[in-house]
């Protein structure tokens, strides 16, 4: 499943949010869009998946403008998991999960017992199987983003949206839920903030600053201190890590820097 946006603009009340923005992901391929808060990468993502229309610009997924699609047809190709639960009233874990099933039922169709092995089979794979009776408003955070990336799982669509996809977990379900989705072998777009995540994960990434696209490339091309600089504002240093193989980012701040004496100092220039 390719996904195509085209100069896509997007405004809301007489402001512009992105502007001539665009981007691509091929089949198979796991993009990475990275910026700082109020940069547009959600503000992308839902033009993306069709909760905020671009006033100029095109979107497709195979060839196929997104917004011509009907709305089963647009959730049998695309999965979405975004930052904010939009769920309402409470339902259990197995219930929320058993709607992204939906996709592929007729009106009033009743669950099967293979829609229950299905979402079974996604509560197990995101660790939240001793969970499906219990209340959806009653669990964590990021207990709740498991159940929701379990609830994207069971459409089993070829393309995957990802809105911070690790908000609200601790490191252990981050890389869990991260290597899950690398596995699935799909279509992915996912906006993330911690690099790297982004590197370790991602095939490519695009840059986003004050509504624009700055920058795209691979993770060793993009992820550099002047850029980082650039970007975000903060300092780094970037090696390649020795057991990953991938590009590895340290923070520091001015207060963080190790205090050297002038004799060091001396010595270092």
């Amino acid at each position: 499943m390719k996904l195509v946006a085209d100069n896509i603009s997007v405004g809301l009340e007489k402001k512009t949010i992105l502007s001539d923005v665009g981007l691509e992901v091929a089949a198979g391929e796991f993009v990475g869009l990275i910026g700082p808060n109020g940069s547009g990468k959600s503000t992308l993502l839902k033009s993306i998946y069709r909760t905020m229309k671009p006033y100029a610009g095109w979107i497709s997924l195979d060839g196929d403008d997104v917004y011509k699609l009907s709305a089963k047809e647009n959730a049998q190709r695309m999965a979405v998991v975004r930052q904010e639960s939009s769920i309402e009233f409470d339902f259990t874990v197995m219930e929320i999960v058993l709607m992204g099933r939906a996709p592929h039922k007729r009106l009033f169709q009743q669950d099967t017992e293979a829609d229950h092995d299905i979402c079974e089979e996604a509560l197990v794979r995101v660790g939240m199987e001793t969970y499906a009776s219990r209340s959806f408003f009653s669990l964590s955070g990021g207990e709740k983003q498991r159940v929701l990336i379990a609830r994207a799982l069971v459409q089993q669509a070829k393309f995957l949206v990802l809105d911070e996809p690790t908000n609200h977990l601790d490191v252990r379900y981050q890389l869990q839920v991260m290597d899950l989705v690398r596995a699935l072998g799909i279509t992915v777009l996912a906006a993330l903030h911690d690099l790297n995540i982004a590197a370790m994960y991602c095939d490519r990434l695009y840059v986003t600053k004050k509504g624009q696209m700055v920058a795209n490339g691979t993770p060793e091309q993009i992820l550099n201190p002047q850029l980082i600089r650039d970007v975000f504002g903060v300092e780094t240093e970037v090696t390649t890590h020795p057991i990953t193989g991938k590009k590895h980012v340290y923070f520091f701040s001015e207060s963080c820097r190790i205090k050297q004496s002038p004799q060091e100092v001396s010595k270092a220039q």
